[in-house]
């Protein structure tokens, strides 16, 4: 098979594939100097919807409206866009082999692409219940969710299951997007996790307690300290029922496993440097390697504010990343510089008529203020994480533009505070700042 041969190279084609690349036209890329070679049989797309408006049972969110870059106000990325701008858009090819060295690149396919400068954007796949040894994973109807193909094999069944039961295995991001969406379709939901609460990386005990109350209140059955050992199914291969640890049984005629991920680096394993998980980086993404970024969730980078190195599994960190890395790959050619990344970590999410937005790092003492309530009509609240006197983090629920920045600006600019003041004052300490 004939060589094809690039300035650059991205490889992978999510969130970080498609920002990257509206920073290269940015930049000034020439026609045919840069590709996007990625296993998915579309073009970049903003990942988060698929556990949201993907599933919704009436007015479905589907491609081409939620191509990148619109998740972040910008313009619609459609294939004619890659082609219009000379970028290669090279889909359904998945590579295999990285040979960082040699600046070479081998798809399944046995085609091989040549490169100058190599961006690694591969992202992350979902730890499956097989990887634990659980009996009976593989049964039908057991999904997961990562790609657009995932969804729409979901869409299918919940389609064919109308009004049934479906199991939730985790009760992270993916178990409670799931959960409120599964409701909106009307199907009976039970959703498992080991931890005393949801989404225990980032929730304190106080902000789970409100999500849980509420959920409960929308029909989700939450049971909390045990796990799925294994899978009974009907004849068909189906799956039936779900066995729990502490010895309970659960029917279900779809189950959903969220139990969280791990970055794609195994291509370039022993070629270049990695720690705490990822492929290690400067504050530009630049690897180890000469020529080599890493962008999104495969990197472990050097956060600036907090004066330590971390890999960040979120949309708004494969967004900057990848334009970061591309900034610089254009600076350190014309021999100029970009500042350091100096990013203020950014979660949030949206279920139900429920909206949540966090800033910062979640250590140190908490304070919870606001109405914390789930059979509140109004569940406005929130929390401040405080270290060494001063603001670190702070998490809103249902807060306006305005207050949500306002949240977003007292993380970063880390005031002094006592939990005291912070309880009396609330959301108004922030809007102050």
């Amino acid at each position: 098979m004939a060589e094809k041969s690039f300035k650059y190279v991205i490889v992978g084609g999510g969130v970080s594939a498609g920002y990257a690349a509206r920073e290269f036209a940015k930049q000034g890329v020439n026609p045919g100097e840069l590709a996007i070679i990625s296993k998915e049989a579309v073009a970049p797309y903003e990942r988060p919807a698929l556990s949201k408006a993907y599933l919704f049972p009436e007015g479905a969110a589907r491609l081409p409206g939620f191509h990148v870059c619109v998740g972040s106000g910008g313009e619609r990325q459609l294939p004619e866009w890659y082609a219009e701008k000379g970028i290669s858009l090279i889909l359904s090819t998945e590579i295999v082999k990285a040979d960082l060295a040699s600046k070479t690149l081998v798809s399944a396919a046995g085609e091989s692409f040549k490169y100058q400068t190599l961006v690694i954007a591969t992202g992350s796949t979902v730890l499956k219940l097989s990887d634990f040894g659980v009996q009976g994973a593989d049964s039908k109807n057991i999904f997961y969710l990562r790609e657009i193909d995932d969804a729409d094999q979901l869409v299918e069944a919940l389609k064919a299951k109308k009004n049934g039961k479906a199991v939730i295995v985790g009760g992270g991001y993916i178990g409670l997007e799931l959960s409120a969406v599964l409701r909106l379709n009307n199907i009976e939901v039970n959703m498992v996790y080991p931890e005393p609460w949801c989404m225990p990386r980032l929730f304190t005990e106080g902000i789970a307690a409100f999500y849980e109350g509420y959920y409960q209140n929308k029909g989700v059955n939450i049971i909390k300290g045990t796990v799925a050992v294994g899978f009974d199914t009907h004849p068909n291969g189906e799956v039936k029922e779900v066995k729990l640890k502490d010895g309970r049984v659960l029917e279900a005629d779809i189950v959903v496993v969220g139990v969280g991920a791990r970055p794609l680096t195994t291509l370039f394993k022993g070629q270049v440097e990695e720690e705490k998980g990822g492929i290690k980086t400067d504050a530009f993404f630049k690897t180890s390697v000469p020529d080599v970024y890493a962008v999104g969730d495969v990197a472990t980078f050097p956060l600036k504010m907090y004066n330590e190195i971390r890999r960040v599994e979120h949309v708004d960190h494969s967004r900057k990343s990848a334009e970061q890395a591309v900034k610089a790959i254009f600076a350190s050619e014309q021999g100029k510089s970009v500042d350091e990344y100096d990013y203020l970590p950014y979660f949030y999410s949206r279920a139900f008529d429920l909206s949540w937005q966090f800033y910062g790092d979640n250590v140190g003492e908490t304070v919870l203020f606001g109405d914390a309530d789930p059979n509140s009509a109004t569940h406005k609240f929130g929390q401040y994480w405080i270290k060494d006197g001063k603001i670190v983090g702070a998490f809103l629920e249902s807060g306006s533009p305005e207050e949500n920045k306002a949240i977003a600006k007292v993380a970063k600019v880390q005031p002094p505070a006592t939990l005291d003041q912070l309880a009396q004052e609330g959301i108004s300490f922030a809007s102050k700042i």
